[in-house]
């Protein structure tokens, strides 16, 4: 699949087969992750993978969801606030970074015929407790990751670019 093609047809999966996730894709949706770009490649990131039943279990405190928990594996992506690029002004870069590096997550798991939801409205104090993830570092995002047991067609809400792109001034 090309790239632009995935950007064009991934969608958000809330339904999950019960296959386990091989190896080999996992590793080259993490390596897709590892890949991305960053402010000044400070590459402030660390991602959580878990496939425990019992631990993906505890992380419905966080998000109480069935449909996350069933998918066959999570991956918490996680910053460090302090090991990122900060501008000359004060402006943090450690979320845009992380956000990058899950985007090119996403992009190659559904290359690999695997679905992902981006969740970013959790609790972040229960994540945290319940993997054990230091209070200097923060939980960007989190994602199921699985085959998905649903099929959408393509997107169809998005502005068009008239609407959202200026050329040359405002």
């Amino acid at each position: 699949m090309e790239v632009f093609e995935a950007i064009k047809t991934r969608r958000s999966i809330r339904s999950y087969k019960n296959i386990p996730v091989e190896k080999e894709k996992l590793l080259k949706v993490l390596e897709a992750a590892r890949l991305a770009p960053s402010a000044v490649n400070f590459q402030p990131w660390t991602f959580i993978v878990v496939t425990d039943p019992v631990v993906k279990q505890k992380l419905k405190a966080s998000y109480q969801s069935d449909w996350f928990t069933s998918a066959p594996v999570i991956i918490i992506a996680c910053a460090h606030p302090n090991k990122a690029w900060k501008k000359f002004d004060g402006e943090e870069y450690w979320k845009v970074d992380v956000a990058i590096a899950m985007q090119n997550l996403i992009l190659a798991a559904w290359e690999e015929g695997l679905g992902t939801c981006w969740i970013g409205a959790f609790k972040e104090d229960e994540a945290k407790r319940v993997l054990g993830i230091p209070s200097d570092v923060r939980i960007v995002a989190m994602t199921p990751l699985g085959y998905p047991a649903e099929e959408k067609g393509p997107v169809t809400n998005r502005k068009p670019l008239d609407e959202i792109v200026r050329y040359e001034h405002w």
